[in-house]
């Protein structure tokens, strides 16, 4: 008997930061929805990309998509506040560092 998309999709502690993946991968729902929605590849080429996934896997996390859109789209949303804030971060970090660089670089004799 072929396993329902509940079977296929969970939701584990620890394992993805508890985002909804596909069962026994660390492939996150919202991954396949990106790759899916936003780069345009078709669910045979989302397994031509990763090829320990299988089509039916591919179907259950975009079939667990379309029954809890609003959801993985909040995901989608912290995720990309998320890498805002990194890189906003990241360029302040390298800002100091570089200050810091210049002024070692002027007290050393």
């Amino acid at each position: 008997m072929a396993a329902s998309t509940e079977e296929r999709i969970v939701r584990l502690p620890g394992v993805c930061g508890g985002r909804a993946t596909i069962a026994g991968h660390r492939v996150r729902v919202l991954d396949v929805v990106l790759w899916h929605e936003h780069q345009g590849l078709a669910p045979d080429e989302i397994v031509s990309q990763v090829p320990s996934l299988t089509l039916a896997e591919v179907h259950a996390a975009l079939a667990y998509y379309f029954d809890h859109r609003e959801e993985i789209q909040e995901e989608i949303r912290a995720e990309r506040t998320q890498a805002e804030q990194y890189g906003h971060n990241a360029s302040s970090l390298l800002a100091t560092r570089t200050k810091l660089n210049h002024r070692q670089a002027e007290e050393t004799p």
